[in-house]
């Protein structure tokens, strides 16, 4: 896979970055929605883009009304969906939502390519896009299409999800997209009864992957029921509990990223200028 000769940005976006895992069932769309919401609370205009073509979630994690249709904007464009307070954009809003999408590759990545190129994003600040998982077509029609600012790796501590973790981080390299961080979930187990605290998964592999790959753990969250249950209620935790730990460390997550985003920014090289006088 060969990193991209040319991306543009995207009209009304500041930021674009990809929140990604080399494996499914690791909570990568349950942390975007929440790290979307926190970057809200600190102050930042964010969207999300469901790139998950074949299982798009967001739509029920965000608790979008069933039915619900992007207004159009102009004879080729459409405006993303408020919820929360966010921007919102799937491709289960274009489509009955028990219709499987029984397309092959380039269908699917055609689809991307419309959503990118004619939703109307109005002023964000970051739009974080939610990637399916695995390294193929969706991966490299993003990379191509996108002037992508970094990636998100989402991951828990056991052993196969890690090995998926690091072909995705490996994939991110190929392309010429900055790793960010890491993000570890389902770290802790908290029995609800007694308050023991066990590290059921294994201990420190996203600290240890984000080490091997000159990275950041961005944050570590608990394998809890709650998280669970208000990503299925269409109430992330950042938004039905703002004031709580697993907010907070949401919260802090959002924090670190706005820090790394612009610690990148401010060191990118500047675009020369030209400057045309008279001899």
């Amino acid at each position: 896979m060969q990193a991209p000769a040319k991306a543009s940005g995207l009209p009304g976006v500041k930021y674009v970055i990809a929140i990604a895992s080399g494996k499914g069932g690791v909570g990568k769309s349950t942390t975007t929605a929440n790290l979307a919401l926190a970057l809200m609370a600190e102050g930042q205009n964010v969207g999300v883009l469901d790139a998950d073509i074949y299982g798009p979630s967001q739509g029920m994690m965000l608790g979008i009304p069933s039915g619900t249709r992007p207004q159009p904007a102009g004879e080729n464009a459409m405006k993303p969906v408020s919820i929360h307070g966010l921007q919102a954009m799937s491709i289960s809003l274009l489509i009955d939502e028990n219709t499987p999408m029984v397309w092959r590759g380039p269908m699917a990545s055609g689809a991307l390519q419309q959503l990118i190129t004619q939703t109307q994003w109005e002023n964000l600040d970051y739009l974080l896009i939610d990637m399916p998982p695995g390294t193929g077509d969706i991966q490299l029609t993003l990379s191509q299409k996108v002037a992508v600012d970094g990636a998100v790796v989402v991951t828990t501590p056991q052993d196969i999800a890690l090995l998926d973790a690091k072909k995705g981080i490996e994939m991110f390299n190929k392309v010429d997209i900055p790793v960010l961080g890491v993000v570890e979930n389902m770290s802790t187990h908290i029995c609800s009864e007694c308050g023991h605290e066990e590290h059921i998964f294994g201990a420190g592999g996203g600290q240890r992957i984000a080490r091997d790959y000159d990275t950041e753990l961005l944050g570590a969250l608990p394998l809890t029921l709650e998280i669970c249950a208000q990503a299925d209620s269409g109430t992330p935790t950042v938004a039905a509990e703002p004031e709580s730990a697993v907010s907070l460390i949401y919260r802090d997550i959002a924090k670190k990223l706005m820090l790394k985003v612009q610690q990148q920014a401010s060191t990118a090289p500047a675009m020369p200028q030209i400057n045309i006088v008279d001899d």
